[in-house]
């Protein structure tokens, strides 16, 4: 029998132990830009690339197939070791994210899913666990940036040993 768990609107306190919250709130620290026309947040995310051999950022598009469906069935997980991996909308949409702390494998115990809406970008600690990127709705690409050196260690892929229903 699956576990069920409910998707939670993300908030930057509930999300932090797997990455970061990019938006532009106004409540962040932020400077002036393009002649006072813009605000400027920096530092929303601290790259990290943890290769012992050299590795490149990669800056990619995902082009995403909307998930419709009110249940979404997670059966595999995978894990970028080496590499903060970051995803922001190209346009306005609705995305989940599901993740999970843990080493060589997933605590599913504490498997948590969040519910992104409007102009915000996440990004995942090297290491944390998380479903492939499902947007919910309607089609969305997903701009990305991840360290990558083409090896197998890219892009761990689990199968887990039970599915788990995550519901929207």
């Amino acid at each position: 029998m699956s576990e069920i768990i409910r998707a939670q609107k993300l908030t930057k306190a509930a999300y932090q132990a797997y990455g970061n919250v990019l938006d532009s709130d106004p409540s962040q620290l932020y400077g002036s830009a393009n002649f006072g026309r813009a605000k400027r947040y920096n530092n929303l995310v601290d790259l990290k690339n943890l290769r012992p051999h050299k590795a490149k950022l990669n800056v990619c598009i995902f082009s995403c197939t909307a998930w419709t469906e009110p249940e979404l069935t997670v059966a595999v997980l995978e894990r970028h070791q080496f590499s903060t991996q970051v995803f922001m909308p190209m346009a306005a949409g609705r995305y989940i994210t599901v993740v999970a702390t843990g080493g060589d494998e997933p605590d599913l115990s504490a498997l948590a899913a969040f519910i992104i809406e409007g102009p915000q970008g996440i990004s995942y600690h090297p290491g944390i666990w998380h479903y492939p990127m499902t947007v919910l709705d309607a089609s969305l690409d997903m701009f990305c940036l991840v360290y990558e050196n083409g090896s197998a260690d890219d892009c761990q892929v689990l199968p887990l040993p039970r599915p788990i229903v995550v519901s929207i």
